[in-house]
């Protein structure tokens, strides 16, 4: 026996035995820190279950490695993809791997025979946009397609919103190539029930005999009790197995084992058409149960869905940025529902008589807008694409609107997905919201009333024992009424931890003996993702929950305003929680969040994985100082506080202002590092540099200077800094302009004041142009510029930060309460004024200031649009790319961007579709996050940058976009305020002159 390490238990011993093992077979990652695993403990459901290790193959052979290495030390393993499973499907306390950072290619794609053979661990969506360019998509569209796995979505049988036409995972899996427990390869597909089909030494095919010989002994069985609507995903297929034909196709027994049965390495898919033409027409109902009632007659029209929104998740939406005018566009009045009733054929005209069709069907039910509340309701018809596809995103991102909820209790998913007869639908959820309100609760609807499946949710505090008893209560009382009316208690989401102990009750304890003898003839040791569809633990048995009994938060001190959340912290607890793991974040293409997930596709790295450390973190189950410590600061390492998750994450994790708080007990607990100070404090040591400039340039054209601040201010060898210069911007006035025009605020922020002036002298010339009188306020006391703090925020030096907004808020404030805009070049800068801002400071003169805080092209766009600007503007160029900065994108601020740059003559505007340009600030320049800013810019920024010919303008507003843009690509990019300032001088020298009001319809 070999000697235990000294200080080291057995078990600790053993972890790090196996951990060497892997890491000497796998190339990718192996994972067995707390921080690390703890990452993996959860998935978008309400239970939390420590892995023992986690694994990260770069290819198959690794990851059935890893397969081997657990089995032969007794681990159970556990598959994942998104680790989005809403049942606790992907949690267990044996070895994880996670197989969708490497193992997702297509790997071979038949476009006219419509399939494609893909590895388990590829979206959905970054396939079907490959897949896009033939013609081509898989049409199994779940809400979390931008994050989901088809290994996933193939173990739990997902459905999507339109299996009304395509069906659902089974209906378009071919076949699956599949490891069982003991190693064994082997493909699993449609075979003839005599097997002459398999060669005589196929390893599998006693299997298969095994299988097809229990369908066929327990067809009657099975015909009698598995419940006859399409959403039906619980238990395992074996209604596959009967001998309805000559042939069964044994993927589909795969199809919906949660992992459970074999470990999936290839699914070969039937692909689709992609849909053409769309139109929808939003059925409004002044009565949910009259909304539940009409779906059996709706579907009738043959549409390809029919989606529920109810009364909640629209106010809830309405208080999310990201969908109020979305709402407001297609909503109607005050509905107590609206279901979305999509049409898709292939010529639009038919579409168009589908919705006139709807709207007499609504009228011959009665519905009419004049009539009164029961009555209520009609048909708004949305035809134009951008609009369908907000509605769509906002009906995608229903479960997280409806986590949105501040509070503790939360719709907590358990019946969520229960489906029953469509003429059963009205009378099944007015017994349901009358088992709510017998146990002191209401609940949440939404999703696919076409098939009878909707996604319903109690509001519940799970961390109260009362709620985790009402939860039990309301399960069982639900899932006797769908036995009643003859559905399935699992309509979508699979069984997982949630509803596995039910399919006694639900299919009769015959076939859960079958059930369990398919488990044990595959997987005879249950290594493979144990207690999942059998032998599965009590879905409350509180000890598996994310909120054990056990768990608490101490008190700990904050520096910004978490007020608007419960808990410990001010409710900095409550904010953290917030997170439901349900992984939007993990999107890989379309707005911004998360830039860092983007380049290294890494659990840490995304807003996710940072939410769950420090929830983990503040609740002590990291040990003591884990807040603070060098494992927290490695998780936040890569955040680059673009803000991305304030706007995109539906429930508005704001992980940059999380950070702060991080940095801030980081520098109360192990002091500053020289960069923090370097960084931190460039506005206080900025002018004296400026007095100095050559000298504190010299760094740059200084290799061993560039080396030594590498090593010890951990600023990269590799980045020149941003130039000191002697003639900063110091305006000897504090006023141009005509002393009669109307009045503005220029802030002059520290990073265009001091390295470039030229912003800000455009700026003040296109405004002093338009005629107005542009203030630039100095502070009450001193002669050091006024600053937002933003620098000091990056270092978690808060108090720092606040003593320079007070004495922004001291000189600006005045303005403010005449109702004086404050206007702002660097997005960041003056952002912080509509931010943090109010975080810091919540009296009169901060509420003043940052509600009169705009962008340069905000200001320009809403004075052009009441018809106070006017400005001659001149041809600059035939067209402008433009890379819009995080913040903007975040507050809404990067549209006014384009919107004035249409208005220059002749410019065609082309945005770039990309995520953060990766420098953020100081973050692109350290030593240790240097490639990792390459890599965010080169996903999209720098090869839009360097396609562009040298005649097309590059257009950033952020400083650093900028520097990156230079770094990267070796192109000069403008601020807007420069390329408005050269059409001005180009309108003196042509004939043709525009006034920007009159253009503004253009943007």
């Amino acid at each position: 026996m070999a000697a235990e390490v000294p200080g080291k238990s057995q078990e600790s011993a053993k972890k790090d035995g196996l951990a060497a093992r892997l890491a000497r077979d796998v190339t990718g990652d192996v994972l067995f820190d707390a921080f690390s695993r703890g990452r993996y403990a959860t998935d978008a459901s309400f239970y939390q279950i420590m892995p023992y290790g986690v694994v990260v193959p770069r290819t198959m052979d690794e990851a059935l490695r890893a397969l081997a290495i657990a089995r032969d030390d007794g681990l159970k393993v556990t598959p994942r993809g998104g680790g989005t499973s809403q049942c606790g499907q992907t949690v267990n306390d044996g070895l994880v791997v996670d197989l969708s950072k490497h193992l997702n290619r297509i790997l071979s794609l038949d476009v006219e025979g419509r399939t494609c053979v893909v590895e388990p661990g590829i979206v959905l969506d970054d396939l079907n946009r490959q897949l896009k360019k033939h013609g081509l998509w898989f049409p199994v569209d779940v809400s979390t397609a931008s994050r989901a796995t088809i290994g996933g979505m193939a173990s739990n049988n997902s459905c999507g919103g339109r299996s009304l036409r395509y069906g659902t995972m089974r209906d378009n899996t071919l076949s699956m190539e599949a490891a069982l427990a003991d190693g064994t390869l082997s493909r699993f597909g449609e075979v003839s029930r005599d097997l002459s089909d398999l060669d005589a030494n196929d390893g599998a095919r006693a299997l298969f005999r095994d299988m097809l010989d229990l369908g066929a002994r327990e067809a009657d069985e099975i015909a009698a009790r598995f419940p006859k609507v399409q959403r039906r995903v619980g238990g395992y297929n074996i209604d596959a197995l009967v001998p309805r034909n000559a042939r069964n196709n044994m993927a589909h027994l795969l199809v919906g084992s949660e992992g459970t049965l074999a470990f999936t390495t290839k699914v070969e898919l039937k692909l689709w058409p992609v849909i053409r033409n769309k139109a929808l027409g939003i059925c409004h109902f002044g009565s949910f149960y009259e909304a539940m009632d009409a779906a059996q007659h709706l579907v009738k029209l043959k549409p390809i869905a029919v989606e529920l929104v109810d009364r909640t998740m629209l106010a809830l939406g309405r208080d999310i940025a990201m969908f109020r005018p979305i709402i407001s566009a297609a909503i109607k009045g005050d509905p107590d529902a609206v279901l979305m009733v999509e049409f898709a054929e292939e010529d639009q005209a038919d579409n168009f008589v589908r919705l006139k069709q709807l709207g007499e069907l609504m009228g011959d039910l009665g519905f009419g807008w004049n009539n009164d509340k029961r009555k209520w309701g009609g048909v708004v018809e949305i035809t134009e694409p951008a609009l369908q596809g907000g509605i769509a995103d906002f009906r995608a991102a229903g479960l997280n609107v409806m986590m949105s909820m501040k509070q503790e209790g939360k719709p907590v998913s358990f019946v969520e997905d229960c489906a029953v007869p469509l003429p059963h639908l009205a009378d099944y959820t007015a017994r349901l919201n009358e088992v709510f309100a017998k146990h002191g609760t209401s609940g949440t609807m939404y999703a696919h009333a076409s098939e009878g499946c909707l996604h319903v949710r109690p509001v519940l505090n799970l961390k109260l024992e009362k709620d985790v008893r009402a939860m039990r209560a309301i399960a069982e009382e639900a899932f006797e009424l769908v036995r009643e009316y003859k559905g399935s208690h699992s309509g979508e989401h699979g069984d997982g931890l949630v509803r596995s102990e039910f399919h006694a009750t639900m299919f009769g304890e015959r076939l859960v003996a079958d059930f369990r003898k398919v488990k044990q003839r595959f997987d005879p040791d249950g290594v493979l993702n144990p207690g999942k569809i059998v032998d599965a633990p009590r879905m409350d048995d509180r000890s598996l929950f994310r909120f054990k009994p056990e768990y608490r938060v101490a008190e700990l001190k904050t520096k910004l305003d978490w007020s608007a959340y419960p808990g410990a912290g001010g409710g900095f607890q409550g904010a953290v929680e917030m997170c439901n793991n349900n992984g939007a974040c993990r999107k890989l293409e379309g707005g911004v969040m998360c830039p860092s997930y983007r380049a290294t596709r890494n659990e840490k790295d995304v807003t996710r994985g940072r939410a769950n450390t420090l929830r983990l973190a503040i609740s002590g189950q990291l040990g003591a100082g884990a807040l603070s410590s060098d494992e927290m600061m490695e998780t936040l390492k890569l955040c680059v506080s673009c803000k991305a998750c304030r706007h995109e994450c539906p429930v508005g994790v704001d992980m940059a202002k999380m950070k702060i708080e991080v940095l801030a007990a980081r520098a109360a607990s192990h002091g500053l590092t020289l960069r923090d100070r370097l960084v931190g404090y460039l506005p206080r040591y900025a002018g004296l540099a400026s007095r100095f400039a050559p000298l504190a340039n010299l760094r740059n054209s200084s290799p061993l200077l560039r080396k030594l601040f590498e090593r010890f201010a951990g600023i990269s060898a590799r980045r020149a800094l941003p130039a000191f210069r002697s003639d900063v911007f110091a305006p000897p006035i504090e006023a141009v302009g005509p002393e009669t025009g109307r009045e503005v605020v220029l802030f002059a922020d520290t990073f265009n004041r001091i390295y470039e002036r030229e912003n800000l002298e455009a700026a003040l010339r296109v405004l002093a142009a338009g005629g107005y009188r542009v203030h630039l306020p100095k502070p009450a006391s001193g002669s050091r510029p006024l600053c937002c703090g933003r620098t000091f925020l990056s270092a978690g030096l808060v108090d720092e930060a606040k003593s320079e907004l007070d004495r922004l808020v001291a000189a600006f404030a005045p303005f403010a309460a005449r109702g004086i805009p404050i206007v702002g070049l660097e997005p960041s800068c003056l952002l912080t004024l509509r931010d943090e801002l109010a975080s810091l400071r919540r009296d009169d003169d901060a509420k003043a200031v940052g509600a009169h805080a705009l962008t340069f092209e905000e200001f320009l766009v809403r004075e052009a649009e009441a018809g106070r600007l006017q400005l001659p503007l001149g041809t600059v160029a035939d067209k402008a790319l433009v890379h819009g900065h995080c913040h903007q994108k975040s507050f809404g601020a990067f549209k006014p961007v384009e919107q004035v740059l249409r208005l220059i003559p002749s410019l065609k505007v082309e945005a770039i579709e990309s995520s953060c340009c990766g420098m953020a600030g100081a973050f692109g320049y350290g030593a240790g996050t240097y490639d990792a800013s390459i890599e965010m810019a080169e996903l999209s920024l720098l090869p839009a940058v360097r396609r562009a010919d040298q005649n097309t303008l590059i257009v950033a507003d952020g400083t650093s976009c900028r520097h990156q843009i230079h770094d990267g690509a070796e192109r000069e990019a403008l601020h807007v305020a420069r390329v408005l300032a050269m059409s001005l001088d180009r309108a003196k020298t042509q004939s043709t002159t525009t006034p920007l009001a009159k253009e503004t319809s253009h943007g």
